[in-house]
């Protein structure tokens, strides 16, 4: 057997359903022989961003699998694995690389080398019997541990040498991390004893799905749950005790009840500082669940630490401090439900105006609520884009359901939001799949629209289009005035008509609905639809000191 055919084989026998790509590499023909199918698209990034999806949504069960051409290929994948790598997602990448004579001559590119910094685990097979192990290797970190991409180097001229048979490959397994009983039972007294206690949730949980135990937990101890970008719909925004989600912007109920807070529950997060997290306020007792040790005190000092699967540890608390309270609540959630909602109503006064507009041109604020009340929002999936569509969306938009927000910004590269829309509606193809996106955004990856004609992947584009990097705007003032520096302009709703799906440019509050409808109404008759709404240059942003 080949190589490039046992590679294909070792992929069926992974469960790897999809193949995105760019030619050439031989693993495209051998995995479409064995019924694999191959996503061929416009640029090698948005391919990873559609895998980067693919995995996120069935939490890592699906693998995501991205392969690419040696050279220019795995150049201009480079941004995309980093991507994944920051907001640690797991897929497999299978660069081809260059022949093994001239692998490490200058100036050839090495994914061996260069790589290494974003991947969880890089190799470079170099003779046919070291495939199998390898890629062993390569599945068993994408699946245990931390998740974050796993790359395996190719060399051009090893696809076509002979494998003994028959191939020896057993599908990598799976293992859950405990937790620590005794670190456990120190946190759940510490739970207890907090007087205005919050529980931080992250992305670890949607990989554990422990949406489930994670909601049994704020409601045995009564305590308000708040969640990073990435960890959002984590935990669902209509509940009475959901604070609503942190990124560069959140609501107010997030900045008032961390600010207040005694303690800080965080689980499945690393505690990472970013600018685009909400800011942990210091001199709170920390308590630190986290499946990667490595992110234990680096950033965020923990009085208390966890380490495990975040499914393990929040089933381990509820068992704790069920014995605890002997079936018994304190009586706390009346008072803790009015306080959340009190907060939630004057952030919300003071936003409406906004939210339903009149303006012309259109805020996207007023897009974005109609939206939110267009949609079925228990069956939709979205995603933003860099900048001003995250910063705006995020504190406003209302998850219900688990994996239904895909948040994102450890990393924030522009154009990222088509390929993930993309990928959630080829693993949810019963879902609405919906990316919001800027005129700056679709300038990085918007050829890749026609990739989602070609392919039948019936997403919806919602772009606002102000014909400008409006957030720049007061940061490049001498720049803008001169050359016009942040001007950027085009009809997208023809582009997306000239790709062969349903465009259509809206600029009037009374058009928003009804274009939604006809948007939703094409992506149910299997077309992508992009809707351009014209916007204002909108700089205010849901952001506390």
């Amino acid at each position: 057997m080949k190589v490039v055919d046992a590679i294909a084989h070792i992929l069926k026998a992974e469960g790897v359903e999809i193949l995105f790509a760019y030619p050439v590499n031989p693993i495209i023909e051998s995995a479409a022989k064995l019924d694999i199918r191959t996503i061929i698209v416009r640029q090698e990034r948005t391919g990873i961003h559609m895998a980067d999806a693919f995995s996120r949504m069935s939490s890592g069960q699906r693998i995501g699998v991205f392969c690419m051409q040696n050279g220019p290929g795995t150049e201009n994948a480079f941004g995309g694995v980093a991507q994944a790598y920051s907001e640690s997602v797991p897929m497999l990448i299978l660069p081809a690389g260059n022949a093994r004579q001239h692998a490490f001559v200058q100036p050839n590119f090495s994914s061996l080398i260069n790589f290494r910094e974003i991947t969880k685990s890089c190799e470079q097979i170099t003779v046919p019997e070291a495939l199998p192990a390898a890629m062993r290797r390569a599945f068993s970190a994408i699946k245990n541990g931390r998740p974050r991409p796993a790359l395996v180097e190719i060399p051009a001229d090893l696809f076509g040498e002979e494998l003994p048979e028959p191939l020896d490959y057993r599908a990598a397994s799976s293992f859950n991390s405990g937790p620590d009983l005794e670190a456990v039972d120190q946190a759940a007294a510490a739970l207890l004893d907090a007087r205005r206690p919050v529980i931080y949730a992250g992305q670890g949980v949607h990989y554990s799905q422990a949406w489930q135990e994670l909601k049994e937990l704020a409601e045995l101890l009564e305590i308000p749950v708040t969640t990073s970008l990435a960890g959002k719909s984590a935990f669902p925004e209509n509940h009475p005790l959901s604070l609503g989600s942190g990124g560069n912007t959140y609501p107010k109920a997030v900045n008032d009840f961390l600010n207040n807070a005694d303690l800080v529950f965080g689980i499945g997060c690393s505690f990472s500082h970013t600018i685009f997290g909400v800011p942990l306020p210091f001199g709170k007792t920390i308590i630190h669940s986290t499946l990667d040790p490595d992110d234990i005190n680096r950033d965020i000092d923990a009085d208390y630490a966890l380490v495990g699967d975040a499914g393990q540890i929040l089933k381990a608390l509820l068992t704790n401090i069920s014995d605890r309270l002997e079936g018994k609540p304190r009586g706390l959630i009346s008072e803790v439900t009015a306080e959340i909602k009190s907060v939630k109503d004057e952030w919300m006064g003071k936003w409406m105006p906004k939210l339903i507009s009149d303006e012309v041109p259109l805020t996207p604020y007023r897009v974005i609520w109609n939206l939110m009340h267009t949609v079925d929002v228990a069956n939709t999936i979205i995603t933003h884009d860099s900048g001003s569509p995250r910063d705006q969306i995020s504190p406003f938009w209302e998850p219900l359901t688990p994996l239904s927000y895909i948040g994102w910004g450890k990393s924030t590269q522009l154009g990222y939001g088509l390929g993930l829309a993309m990928g959630a509606k080829l693993s949810m193809p019963d879902k609405l799949c919906i990316n919001v996106w800027g005129d700056a955004a679709i300038g990085f990856t918007g050829m890749d629209f026609e990739t989602a004609v070609r392919e039948r992947i019936p997403i919806l584009s919602i772009l606002f289009n102000n014909f400008s990097m409006a957030i720049e705007i007061p940061i490049m003032p001498v720049s803008q005035e001169k050359y016009g520096a942040t001007e950027i302009s085009g009809n997208y709703a023809d582009m997306a008509k000239a790709f062969g799906g349903y465009g259509e440019r809206i600029t009037s509050p009374d058009e928003i609905i009804p274009a939604l409808q006809r948007g939703i109404k094409q992506t149910q008759e299997g077309v992508p639809a992009l809707l351009e709404f014209i916007t204002k240059k909108e700089i205010e942003y849901s952001k506390f000191k």
